[in-house]
């Protein structure tokens, strides 16, 4: 996503190219599990991909309550538990964002608080376009629910131990909470089926740097963790969500107009898009946790799929947090192509139907 924070969009695709490592030649490729490639359909034919269990991890800002909400709502996915952490609000804030994007949706799924540090133990301040309180500053957040009392890391732990083979995590925050997952219990952790992330800016432009996105950026050395794992990762980047995915003011009219869930989620990116007005931007706003949040949702979504090695930059510098694809299959003259292709980079999705099949799930 995640995520979002300065768009930079109108950088050339000059500096695109010196990002990338020959991902576009690679041949298409049927998606993970449950989005297979096809052509683009109305989102009156999509059909929900088989229920599965889930954890949700998350820095709960704007967008990352509305992708909560429509994995609530789309009831194919069993919520184990979101967990949070620190990002696009503090950890304490998150969490109360998470438990009100919940109630609104109508689920009672546990909330578990995680990191309120980086993967390195070091303190980080929160950020976010998204207003002070991560929601528009509108007076949104009162969960009658409080978040459990056990940590997020050993909750997602136990719970890939109870589930082999079987647990999907939902990342659409900083890596923070898995990295330390992994490094706590690597054996279990091997039973996590797929990681799903919205991070990276995939084969376009970075918004927290020209080559960084957001949640990779917040902390680096546990994306790198992440993606070293091994682990199956699924990576939804920023360019899947600009173009036809962005909510336009006439869609967030119609949002506003649906009941309650769109009165919430319309208000909460309020400050997101003066953030955008102030920026010269056109009448529409990034909103790539629920994009992601889509994919792991609905069959017939995602269209596109390219098999990489992921590699993050997390030694500092100008690249720090970009992550560079290598495609399997394609032959590089100066590195060795010994890599585990554990990389799902999704490269195609139905961008113009993603604002009509999110109000239909919500409705």
């Amino acid at each position: 996503m995640k995520k979002r924070k300065i768009i930079s969009l109108l950088l050339t695709a000059l500096m695109v190219g010196s990002a990338l490592c020959g991902c576009a030649k690679q041949e298409d490729k049927p998606a993970q599990s449950n989005t297979p490639a096809q052509e683009n359909k109305p989102a009156a034919e999509y059909t929900l991909a088989p229920t599965r269990k889930v954890i949700i991890d998350t820095d709960t800002g704007a967008d990352d309550a509305s992708a909560l909400i429509l994995a609530a709502k789309s009831g194919n996915l069993d919520i184990l538990g979101v967990t949070v952490l620190v990002g696009n609000v503090g950890l304490e804030q998150s969490a109360a964002n998470a438990l009100m994007a919940l109630e609104i949706a109508g689920s009672d799924a546990p909330v578990y608080k995680g990191s309120a540090e980086n993967y390195a133990g070091k303190k980080i301040e929160a950020f976010s376009v998204f207003g002070s309180d991560g929601m528009g500053d509108a007076g949104l957040i009162s969960p009658k629910r409080k978040a459990e009392e056990k940590d997020a890391i050993d909750f997602i732990i136990e719970t890939a131990a109870a589930y082999p083979g079987e647990l999907e995590i939902i990342a659409i925050g900083p890596a923070t909470n898995i990295a330390k997952a992994i490094e706590r219990d690597p054996e279990t952790m091997k039973n996590v089926k797929m990681i799903w992330s919205m991070g990276t800016a995939g084969l376009g432009v970075g918004n927290a740097s020209p080559v960084a996105e957001f949640n990779v950026y917040a902390d680096p050395a546990a994306y790198k963790v992440m993606l070293d794992s091994g682990l199956n990762v699924t990576v939804v980047g920023l360019d899947m969500c600009d173009g036809e995915a962005q909510w336009t003011n006439a869609q967030f009219a119609e949002l506003e107009k649906s009941g309650d869930i769109g009165r919430f989620v319309t208000a909460s990116f309020s400050k997101l898009r003066e953030f955008y007005a102030s920026n010269g931007s056109a009448d529409s706003v990034m909103n790539c946790d629920t994009l992601a949040m889509m994919c792991a949702v609905y069959n017939g979504f995602t269209n596109k799929t390219i098999q990489c090695h992921g590699s993050c930059i997390a030694d500092p510098g100008e690249t720090i947090a970009q992550v560079i694809f290598y495609q399997n299959g394609f032959t590089y003259d100066a590195v060795k192509n010994d890599f585990d292709y554990n990389v799902t980079l999704i490269n195609d999705v139905n961008k113009s139907d993603y604002f009509d099949l999110y109000l239909k799930t919500i409705k």
